[in-house]
């Protein structure tokens, strides 16, 4: 089975309606989506998606944005799919991402950057189980996939 990894658009990748762009970016570099929905975050969700960053003085801002509109919650599937997906949105701080990398183009500052993505296998598996039941997460095969591997 290919890698899985975890990508979430952020409110404010949301409010500006660049749903449709980050997930086209990911469908033509190759990866396969395989799980989607769309909710506004509670803060228990958002604490426990989180968790790593409680003790850190930024912590309440994080979870003030993240529960401040929707987010959409995506599981994408490929070879090597968190370092293709990491690579693909560019730097944390989108004021240093590369053009041409997802927070390069269209992120606005260190927070306000568009998207979210797990940072290992263990990490999106962590994260997967947050937001997916295992019914939610679809195994399907797609006519292409012979020349994708």
């Amino acid at each position: 089975m290919a890698e899985r990894t975890f990508v979430m658009v952020k409110p404010d990748g949301v409010g500006r309606r660049l749903i449709a762009d980050i997930i086209g970016r990911f469908e033509k570099r190759g990866l396969k989506l395989v799980g989607l929905k769309m909710q506004v975050m509670t803060e228990a969700l958002a604490g426990e998606h989180y968790a790593e960053h409680a003790e850190r003085p930024f912590f309440p801002d994080l979870i003030s944005f993240i529960t401040s509109g929707p987010t959409v919650q995506m599981v994408w599937e490929g070879n090597e799919a968190v370092s293709v997906v990491r690579a693909m949105n560019g730097a944390t701080n989108s004021l240093e991402a590369a053009q041409g990398t997802i927070r390069g183009d269209f992120g606005l500052s260190m927070q306000n950057n568009v998207v979210h993505a797990s940072d290992s296998v263990d990490t999106a598996k962590r994260e997967i189980a947050l937001y997916f039941n295992e019914n939610e997460v679809l195994d399907y095969g797609m006519p292409d996939e012979q020349w994708l591997s």
